[in-house]
């Protein structure tokens, strides 16, 4: 009755207003299960590992052990008995679900990455919380959004507005969460939804403040400017920074994809990256007294900052926190990338800036430079959002004048990252995965939308016959679960076959009779593909070259409808963000 109610109350609101007014109601409870997560990590860490290290050394690194491992296992028996979803740092999973299923999650995502984050991070593991705050805060508005009784097609909207509040909770940082949320998981600075993503990151930013008050990630004083020795080895730190952000790639998603092959369970793998975290970050703190190994690492981050760190501590921490990291998130660990990325880059700029000592003094202001330079290289290495890589640096330390060294920081992290890696982070992973994204965010209008080509919608990646014997078709069947497939001669389509012509041949023991194919060409618009849809008995076009006839992939009278709600809800949301905003 109560939901009944509020819908009724929200409808009766001009439409402009209820959409600012659900878009700011859906923000609030997704910034604030970002807040709740931050301080679940805090708490976790304080009373365990930073509680520890006050003790003999003996005792801290058997309190340490229980506690990284003991977590762990935990970790690892929720991600593979509860919800595998929640692995890893979530923004894969919640940039699929927003172009493949309208950014609908199910909740139990949000619950076990809720759990298993705190767990995995608070409990010492080399991972970041950020990337876990925007899947869990997205999860949260698209839930927030069933609850109120909005449509299946309207709540990529809620997904992705609440992705932004999260991240502008969880890291302070609200023009870097629109950012980041239009770069990555839309693909367009320039996006209809700007608005509602813009109003959705400023309240995610104030339920973050009004909360828990002011909380940087990490601490810096004021600089100045920084000296021409800062200019000159910015581009040296920022390729630096883009090298190991390189490197932190490859080896993680390497370890990731070998990982499937270990024989050790799957629940256990999480607890050997903990194990890993343990004996490195043990063994660092023995010999340096230094915890950055363990969780985020934002404290040694803000010493560092600070002066109170040498270059030879800096350069162990970097080494050690990267083998670290990359075994935590390879070994199918609950956490992010962006803490962990930061840390590297902060600390490269640090070790260049202490090898630069031994020739000549270096500023203040330039090591803060450097160091902020090689933060903003090595995200944008990995992430490839150069606008999110200079905001995200330069709120956390609120320093206009760090601003230009922060351009060229990201100029510089672009081309390495595009010279050596063909896919950002993100992207690799759901590669990895087999996942496909259908990236189709419509015109603004009717005709705009019919003129597309129907290369914009086509699945390039369909499932085929090719080969009629009972055994070929039955494995067909039983993998796929399409209504019809399009029948080739091993490459040029020659027929369509529908799974009732498939199940009545394999009864009557008779070769199967394929139907004529409709085709068309990838550069035909959608007004075309329209007519030859309708006109179709099976519902399916093959998309075919201009040449031979081979096929190129399939659209179905499906894939047409999902596009064009697409298209209609795009077009409501963006008349709601102009006038609401």
């Amino acid at each position: 009755m109560k939901r009944a109610w509020l819908v009724q109350q929200l409808d009766r609101l001009p439409r402009q207003a209820r959409g600012v007014l659900v878009t700011a109601l859906y923000a609030v409870g997704a910034a604030g299960a970002a807040v709740a997560f931050h301080l679940g990590i805090q708490l976790v860490y304080r009373v365990g590992i930073e509680r520890w290290s006050t003790a003999s050394l003996p005792v801290f690194l058997g309190a340490s052990f229980l506690i990284v491992v003991g977590t762990s296992l935990v970790v690892g028996w929720l991600l593979s008995a509860v919800c595998r979803e929640a692995a890893g740092s979530g923004i894969p999973q919640l940039k699929a679900a927003f172009w493949t299923d309208f950014g609908t999650v199910p909740l139990r995502v949000a619950v076990v990455k809720f759990v298993a984050g705190i767990l995995s991070v608070g409990g010492g593991t080399s991972l970041g919380r950020e990337g876990p705050s925007v899947q869990l805060s997205g999860v949260v508005g698209s839930n927030l959004a069933a609850l109120a009784g909005e449509p299946k097609h309207k709540r990529r909207l809620v997904a992705v507005t609440g992705a932004a509040a999260g991240l502008a909770a969880a890291f302070n940082t609200p023009l870097a969460a629109v950012t980041f949320v239009l770069e990555e998981i839309i693909g367009d600075l320039n996006s209809r939804l700007l608005g509602s993503v813009l109003l959705a990151s400023v309240i995610g930013a104030f339920v973050a403040h009004g909360l828990i008050g002011k909380h940087p990630a990490f601490t810096l004083s004021d600089v100045s400017s920084p000296t021409a020795l800062g200019y000159l080895l910015t581009p040296v730190v920022a390729a630096l920074a883009a090298l190991v952000g390189v490197l932190f790639q490859r080896a993680s998603l390497d370890l990731r994809l070998k990982a499937r092959d270990m024989r050790l369970p799957v629940w256990a793998r999480p607890a050997l990256g903990g194990l890993i975290t343990w004996a490195l970050g043990g063994a660092v703190f023995a010999w340096t007294g230094r915890l950055g190994v363990f969780s985020l690492g934002y404290d040694d981050l803000s010493a560092a900052l600070r002066g109170e760190v040498g270059a030879v501590i800096c350069l162990v921490l970097l080494v050690v926190k990267l083998v670290a990291t990359f075994a935590s998130y390879g070994l199918g660990g609950c956490g992010g990338i962006f803490s962990p990325t930061l840390f590297f880059g902060a600390m490269t700029g640090a070790v260049v800036a202490g090898v630069a000592g031994w020739f000549g003094p270096v500023g203040h202001a330039d090591l803060v430079t450097l160091m902020v330079v090689g933060m903003s290289a090595t995200l944008g290495a990995v992430v490839r959002a150069p606008v999110t890589g200079i905001l995200i640096v330069f709120e956390m330390t609120h320093e206009f004048a760090l601003v230009p060294a922060l351009m060229l920081a990201a100029l510089v992290s672009q081309l390495i990252g595009r010279r050596f890696l063909k896919h950002n982070f993100y992207e690799e992973v759901l590669h990895q995965d087999g996942v496909v994204l259908d990236r189709v965010m419509p015109p603004r209008d009717l005709k705009g939308w019919q003129s597309l080509p129907v290369s914009s919608i086509t699945n390039f990646s369909p499932a085929t016959v090719s080969a009629l014997d009972p055994a070929s078709l039955r494995e067909t069947l039983a993998r796929h679960r399409f209504a019809c497939f399009p029948v080739t001669d091993g490459s040029r389509l020659v027929g369509i076959l529908s799974r009732g012509e498939i199940e009545a041949a394999l009864r009557e023991g008779r070769p199967p009779r394929p139907s004529p194919a409709a085709a068309c060409q990838p550069g035909e618009t959608v007004r075309h593909l329209q007519r030859i849809l309708i006109e179709s008995r099976d519902g399916l076009v093959g998309v075919v070259d201009r040449t031979g006839g081979r096929l190129l992939g399939v659209v179905t009278l499906h894939d047409l409808l999902r596009a064009e709600v697409a298209a209609a809800e795009a077009k409501d949301d963006d008349g709601t963000a102009r006038v609401g905003l």
